[in-house]
């Protein structure tokens, strides 16, 4: 156990040395989603093995407070309704097709939007979306600037500090100020362009899938008395949850998106779930989560393990990892809730979560040539290691395979008791890999390393 000395100037030093990290030289890691139980973070009772993990979600915080804030009002075209505070992003996939149109000189990019019919051609990104800024991007990272800045603000266990002060102007930018302010809905989200007009459509509720991690920093604020998250931004920030969760229960493409069998109604069920807790109402958020697990995740899993709607699309190995992280933030919500027996749910053919990443876990990423997603699949692994256990080690085993210093990753923090335990690689230096951990500049090597030895020697002997 660490000595109050020990404890009181942790929080300190984790920063000190997460500042040795260039901030440059960062890259931080965007999960497909989470849900991290904010009773867990505010007891602040972390493992030492997780001193790696700590230090590298307070780079990670450091790194996207120096991006933001995000607003709706920063993309460089304005939605159908003429409002720059409608939420707008591009369908990823969709494609135009002006074979047919009769034009004989080369159209512009506005003219093909409204003239040539529009095909969707599964997994292939249409480029012609980067040539204008859209929402989709930023609302993400503005979803993982709150998480990580809300967990770091509460290492000291202040009521106020950098991180929350962060956390709480960029949901302030994006949601409730005047001149900023996202509108309630979701009306031009992953646009259809076209003839037929330029609508949204109900994939684009996906957009906004990680309303769970906004939800975290959110419930770790109210927990810990955080002074920054006065009275009067929660009440604001409850009407406008009220409205949009209004719009979500009752516009067309919103329903739509509730009776999708495959990730996308996963992720639907995420967003509504915690959107209830915000209001605190449990039993709510209870009844979203057992309508996800008594419908769509009944088809979801078949007995062997295999996700069948995400393995014909065209990036198996990514969806696999994708609709699971969706699947287990719907049972971390449920289990929130008091749902004790949701990681024994069964589909129809009798599968658990479990049985879907075992048999993903034997599916290289080679066989659909995805090796650049390959680390899409680790934090999986942890959380499941988490949950379920694992008594062969033979999910520590993975990660050690294929993500050696995987205690220096976030995820290691809220995934206790996790694989390994005491026993996971604890090295605090971040390491260069794909899955997007923090990555130390040579120059700053030593330092960082000097970190790792006297933060690993604290927390063994507890000084």
């Amino acid at each position: 156990m660490r000595s109050p000395l020990f404890a009181a100037l942790l929080p300190s030093f984790l920063l000190f040395c997460a500042n040795l990290v260039d901030a440059a030289a960062v890259s931080y890691a965007s999960y497909a989603n989470v849900f991290v139980d904010p009773d867990f973070i505010v007891a602040r009772q972390f493992p030492n093995s997780t001193l790696a993990a700590q230090q590298t979600i307070i780079g990670w915080a450091q790194e996207l407070a120096g991006q933001g804030p995000w607003t709706v009002m920063s993309k460089n075209v304005t939605p159908p309704s003429g409002d720059k505070h409608d939420y707008m992003s591009w369908a990823p996939y969709s494609w135009p097709d002006c074979s047919k149109v009769g034009n004989t000189t080369a159209l512009t990019p506005e003219q093909i939007w409204t003239t040539c019919p529009y095909i969707t051609l599964d997994g292939q990104f249409n480029p012609d979306r980067l040539l204008y800024t859209d929402d989709d991007g930023d609302f993400g990272s503005l979803a993982d600037a709150v998480l990580y800045n809300s967990i770091a603000y509460a290492f000291d266990g202040t009521k106020s500090n950098q991180f929350s002060h962060t956390a709480v102007s960029f949901i302030k930018t994006w949601f409730l100020n005047n001149a900023t302010s996202m509108n309630p809905n979701l009306n031009y989200a992953q646009l259809e362009r076209g003839p037929n007009g330029q609508v949204g459509t109900h994939t684009g509720i996906l957009d906004l899938k990680c309303m769970t991690k906004i939800t975290t920093a959110i419930l770790i604020f109210r927990k810990s008395n955080c002074t920054d998250w006065t009275s009067d931004i929660n009440n604001q920030m409850n009407v406008w949850i009220q409205q949009y969760m209004g719009w979500l229960e009752t516009a067309h493409i919103a329903l739509q998106e509730a009776f999708s069998q495959n990730n996308h109604g996963s992720y639907y069920y995420n967003q509504l779930a915690s959107l209830k807790l915000l209001l605190n109402d449990v039993t709510g958020a209870r009844n979203v989560t057992d309508t996800y697990f008594n419908t769509i995740y009944k088809g979801q899993i078949n007995a062997n393990g295999e996700q069948p709607l995400e393995a014909s699309r065209t990036h198996p190995y990514h969806y696999r990892a994708y609709n699971l992280a969706a699947m287990i933030t719907n049972g971390r919500i449920a289990a929130y809730t008091g749902e004790s027996d949701v990681w024994k749910k069964t589909t129809a053919q009798g599968a658990i979560i479990q049985n879907a990443l075992d048999f993903a876990m034997t599916v290289p990423a080679s066989k659909s040539n995805e090796t650049d997603g390959v680390s899409e699949l680790y934090s999986i692994v942890a959380d499941i290691a988490a949950i379920y256990g694992d008594p062969q080690g033979k999910y520590i085993a993975f990660l050690k395979a294929g993500e050696p210093t995987y205690a220096t990753d976030a995820f290691f923090l809220w995934d206790q008791p996790s694989s390994g335990g005491e026993n996971a690689s604890n090295t605090t230096t971040p390491s260069k890999k794909s899955s997007g951990s923090a990555v130390v500049k040579d120059s700053s090597l030593f330092s960082a390393m000097m970190c790792a030895a006297v933060a690993s020697v604290g927390s063994i002997l507890g000084l």
